[in-house]
């Protein structure tokens, strides 16, 4: 091979390894110098220069004396046919080797500072324990840890992860993915909203339960710039391209404020808030609702006052006006109560927001509240709180189905009449079936 056949073949290999000329010819010198000292009568030493442009080799050979140091400096280039098949099948082991050695150098130095980015991946490989993504160059590891509940990935299904770690391993570079964590929320809004790309809407916290429900809260820099509009988009098209990538993970969007009882209130929404009290301390917000809008504000399970108050970094304890009239401490008010199971949507048509009962029946906003205003007029204990139920249960900001439920205890109650005191019956009417027994309602008594 000549000079010039030999710079093409290097030329190709490093762009063929995407690897740089220069880090393919160390790699090259350090196997000339391996394969030199297979050579029965080699030298102790051996330093091995190269040429670039005529693609000349020399080695310069050292004799170590007793003391470790090098001496006897001579030219001991040897000749092509010199080398010998040893030294070849040497040469050819070892430019393997550092070949692999650099290409996995160069991989970890490629991703190491991009911890907290988000990749695009194709699924290789996925079992029990982990799924493999395909980067490219490179495979990622999706732990089971880090995968979201429910999520059945495909093999060449194309995914979204956020990178967590970046290790090095002797078997090369092990980057380490998510798709739990808050980070790729973050990440996508990112890519979907300018506004946040340049700086003039920012996410201050997020808050998140993969696979079901996310609550962040944006700031804008810019008073111009409505931060929740900016997200949302035009009919809702920028958060739902992030929750088509999240595979319909619901996300709401509540604007952020400096004023914690006024962040802890839009923090809960869906729901209204009627006050909200900040302990001295800043650690706790005790939070005031409308009845109709207990359920609502604490959510399934509790899923909406949890998220809440992660979003907020108090701890949050919700209570009814009928609760803090009656004296129920902060933080047990709901622990007997029971949830009827349903939830609200929005109509496509109307926008009017509905609830859903699980036994198939569907009860409009306003005619839930014309029968919670009917109720308040029914009730005969003089507490003067009668008609004074919100006209409205607050719309969720990303326009997501919301995810509260009537407590039974507000299902229709029936109004006992005077006969039926009389004779000691029940305070239910024979024409209302709906009431379920852990509604019983208490104020047929009153009457």
């Amino acid at each position: 091979m000549t000079n010039l056949d030999m710079s093409e073949a290097i030329g190709l290999l490093a762009q063929e390894k995407g690897l740089s000329e220069e880090a393919l010819l160390h790699v090259l010198v350090d196997a000339l110098a391996s394969a030199y000292k297979r050579r029965p009568d080699a030298a102790d030493e051996v330093v091995v220069e190269v040429n670039p442009e005529t693609m000349e080799f020399s080695f310069i050979a050292y004799d170590v004396d007793e003391d470790g140091n090098w001496v006897n400096e001579r030219d001991d280039t040897p000749k092509k046919d010199e080398l010998g098949r040893i030294a070849a099948q040497t040469f050819r082991q070892v430019m393997s080797q550092r070949i692999r050695e650099v290409e996995s150098e160069r991989k970890f130095e490629e991703y190491a500072n991009r911890e907290g980015d988000i990749v695009t991946g194709i699924i290789h490989r996925t079992d029990a324990r982990y799924t493999l993504l395909d980067l490219g160059r490179v495979e990622a590891l999706l732990p089971q840890a880090e995968q979201v509940p429910f999520e059945r990935p495909q093999q060449g299904d194309r995914q979204k992860a956020y990178i967590v770690e970046v290790r090095r391993t002797p078997k090369g570079p092990q980057i380490v993915v998510s798709r739990t964590h808050p980070g790729l929320i973050k990440r996508l809004f990112e890519l979907e909203v300018p506004e946040i790309a340049d700086g003039i809407v920012e996410i201050k916290a997020c808050a998140r339960e993969p696979g079901h429900r996310t609550k962040i809260a944006v700031w804008s820099n810019d008073h111009n710039v409505d931060p929740v509009g900016a997200c949302v988009g035009a009919r809702g098209a920028r958060v739902r391209q992030v929750v088509n990538e999240m595979r319909g993970e619901k996300i709401d969007i509540v604007p952020f404020s400096e004023d914690l009882g006024d962040f802890v209130a839009k923090a809960l929404s869906p729901a209204k808030v009627n006050q909200v009290i900040i302990s001295e301390d800043g650690t706790q917000a005790d939070v005031i609702v409308p009845d109709h809008q207990l359920s609502l504000a604490i959510g399934r399970e509790g899923q909406n006052a949890r998220l809440a108050a992660r979003l907020t970094g108090v701890r949050v304890d919700i209570r009814s006006e009928t609760q803090l009239a009656e004296g129920v401490p902060a933080g047990g008010g709901d622990a007997d109560v029971e949830y009827a199971d349903g939830e609200w949507v929005a109509n496509a048509e109307t926008g009017e927001m509905e609830w859903h009962a699980a036994d198939g029946s569907i009860v409009s906003e306003s005619d839930w509240q014309a029968q919670a205003d009917a109720d308040a007029g029914g009730d005969g204990s003089g507490d003067g709180e009668a008609g004074g139920a919100d006209e409205t249960t607050g719309d969720a900001d990303s326009g997501d189905a919301l995810d509260g439920e009537p407590a039974a205890a507000e299902a229709n109650a029936d109004e006992a009449t005077d006969d039926d005191e009389a004779s000691g019956e029940s305070g239910a009417s024979d024409g209302d079936t709906d009431a379920e027994a852990v509604a019983t309602d208490d104020k047929a008594g009153d009457d």
